[in-house]
């Protein structure tokens, strides 16, 4: 399989050390030779009546300061990646039009894999710096590797796949593969009701012999609903340890998972 191009999601104005670190290990790991850093801010929101005078310097002095926080995150993606992939390029802009999200779903076109970081504690409705990342998944058309706070690493050691029997699912397992090749194991597990736990094993086992097919060891999981669907998944990933969940995009599990010290890819298919 052609080694995967990378793009990596920056927060203009923070520090991204450790989303940094998370994507040289990745790059090395999946062998990547294109990595694309991107970042954006939106101006300041100046909410007033069409009558009310902005002073020019206020807004000159928020374009400096957009464009100061761009070149920094620019400088770090360099001085972190270089060397760590044959050719890397940088992609910016003050999305004065949209979100930011759609700004970089508009741009996965260049690349099969985005990382981005997990927005924790991040304002829902602040938008300058931040995305909502259900927003930007169900967006990107390709895989979105959302990396939480302090994960420097992707554990690949237990990976835990949420199935549910759709032709989303499907695409979404494929999309993870390039990820699936290299875990040590990968745990299929699909919640259901009681009356269909026996069709759910059913549909679980024929995943882990398509897996199993192309040389990755896996394991079967079916479990009756208690819960909703997102919160036993995230509860299961914690009670195997799973450094990665790979699951379809859910905006719901995206803000609530329980697990956040973890890394999990969602493919909106």
């Amino acid at each position: 399989m052609k080694p995967p191009s990378l793009m990596v999601r920056l927060a203009a104005g923070v520090p991204n050390d450790g989303l940094l670190r998370f994507t040289v290990d990745l790059a090395t790991r999946l062998k990547a030779t294109h990595v694309i850093g991107i970042s954006a801010r939106q101006p300041l929101q100046l909410y007033t009546s069409p009558d009310a005078y902005v002073p020019a310097d206020l807004i000159n002095w928020d374009l400096e300061q957009i464009a100061k926080e761009l070149k920094a995150a620019e400088n770090s993606f360099r001085a972190a990646l270089e060397g760590k992939a044959q050719s890397l390029e940088w992609r910016s802009t003050v999305v004065t039009y949209g979100t930011i999200a759609d700004y970089v779903a508009e741009q996965m076109r260049a690349a099969d894999i985005l990382v981005s970081p997990a927005e924790e504690g991040a304002p829902l409705f602040e938008g300058a710096r931040h995305v909502n990342l259900a927003d930007l998944v169900l967006k990107a058309g390709k895989p979105v590797l959302v990396v939480g706070s302090g994960v420097e690493k992707l554990d690949l050691r237990n990976v835990v796949v949420g199935w549910k029997d759709t032709r989303e699912a499907r695409r979404a397992v494929e999309d993870a593969l390039p990820l699936l090749e290299l875990a040590d194991r990968v745990s299929v597990v699909e919640v259901a009701a009681e009356e269909d736990l026996d069709s759910a094993k059913t549909r679980t086992g024929d995943v882990v012999a398509w897996l199993e097919s192309r040389g990755i060891s896996a394991s079967a999981r079916a479990v009756r609903a208690v819960d909703e669907d997102s919160t036993e998944i995230a509860d299961i990933a914690k009670e195997l340890g799973a450094g990665l969940l790979e699951a379809l995009p859910c905006g719901h599990w995206l803000r609530r998972s329980a697990w956040r010290r973890s890394s999990s890819i969602a493919s909106p298919a």
